[in-house]
């Protein structure tokens, strides 16, 4: 598989979920403020603004007055935008049309059919009153890509880097969504510094990842922090959990070395670490500083990117090398 193909399928992979947790996220943390049991978690202009911190990782500071309408036009359907559904979803086409004579027709076809759909959506109708149907086709669509991936597809190599792709995102995006909760949940402290701790906030995370059901079935409690971080990080069970995702990343990672020797700071040998930490990690250990372990983990994985690009998808660029008038001549 050449290095430019590779490249085209693992980010293909990449801004498919990415696009996935950015929909359900708007989704969720809008209509939960509609029946949210305090005044701030209402708020539009606080809600706004977790939407904005997940998408962007940018801080807007109190003094910045956002627009509703502005605000979910960048996020889904502004294609100038790096963070917007949009530009995830068109992203995930053209990396796929630059690799279209190896994946098969069913899946080519089932991602032409849905960027056509997100392309000419209207704008007007999204800000609207088309949230909540653009969001949900936005999920059911990737998880119809996943099943085709997994049902068309050879589980061979390139499946493999593919599924590092997703796995390596939803790592990414899972983590970014916990921190955006716990930034709301830090501004929600301040502001109510008397008030017990708020399952409602908790219980949105969840939601946001599509893991409430099944967190809910294995504790049989209302979710607080503790038992959400616990979830959502270290249980190996749950397919979202970062530690899910990071036995999913060694497995994947595992297929395209077997025939390399594992080296210190390679893709490999860094992926095998991280997840080696999380083996015997306690959530008593990441409550300590939850926002450092967040911030430390988005970085580690961040670097997990560059050195799979740096080993398996770097393009070398050989020197063209120059033949002498003598050569010439004898040819």
């Amino acid at each position: 598989m050449l290095a430019r193909v590779a490249n085209n399928l693992f980010w293909m992979g990449r801004y498919i979920e990415r696009s996935e947790h950015l929909a359900r996220y708007l989704n969720v943390n809008y209509f939960s403020s509609l029946d949210a049991p305090n005044e701030l978690s209402q708020s539009r202009e606080f809600v706004l603004r977790s939407i904005m911190f997940m998408a962007s990782n940018e801080v807007i500071g109190a003094e910045v007055n956002l627009k509703e309408e502005d605000v979910l036009f960048n996020i889904g359907l502004n294609i100038k935008e790096p963070y917007s559904i949009i530009y995830s979803f068109n992203s995930a086409h053209e990396n796929a049309r630059s690799s279209r004579d190896i994946i098969s027709t069913e899946l080519f076809e089932s991602l032409n059919t849905i960027n056509h759909k997100i392309k000419n959506y209207n704008a007007k109708s999204f800000v609207k009153n088309g949230l909540y149907d653009f969001t949900s086709m936005i999920t059911k669509s990737t998880l119809e890509l996943r099943s085709k991936m997994r049902g068309t597809l050879l589980h061979d190599e390139l499946y493999a880097v593919i599924m590092l792709g997703i796995y390596l995102e939803r790592a990414l995006q899972v983590t970014r969504i916990i921190n955006a909760k716990c930034s709301d949940a830090a501004v929600e402290r301040l502001k109510y510094k008397d008030s017990p701790e708020n399952g409602h906030l908790w219980a949105t995370l969840l939601k946001c990842v599509a893991t409430y059901d099944m967190m809910r079935r294995l504790y049989k409690k209302t979710p607080t922090k503790k038992t959400t971080l616990e979830f959502l990080i270290l249980n190996p069970e749950c397919p979202r959990s970062i530690k899910n995702c990071l036995n999913q990343m060694e497995k994947y990672i595992n297929i395209l070395s077997k025939h390399q020797v594992v080296k210190s700071y390679s893709a490999a040998f860094l992926i095998k670490k991280l997840n080696a930490e999380f083996k015997y990690k306690l959530i008593e250990d990441i409550e300590v500083d939850v926002e450092g372990f967040i911030s430390g983990l988005i970085d580690k994985l961040v670097v997990i990117g560059e050195t799979l690009g740096d080993n398996y998808f770097k393009i070398t660029n050989y020197p063209v090398i120059k033949k002498s008038s003598t050569s010439k001549q004898n040819q």
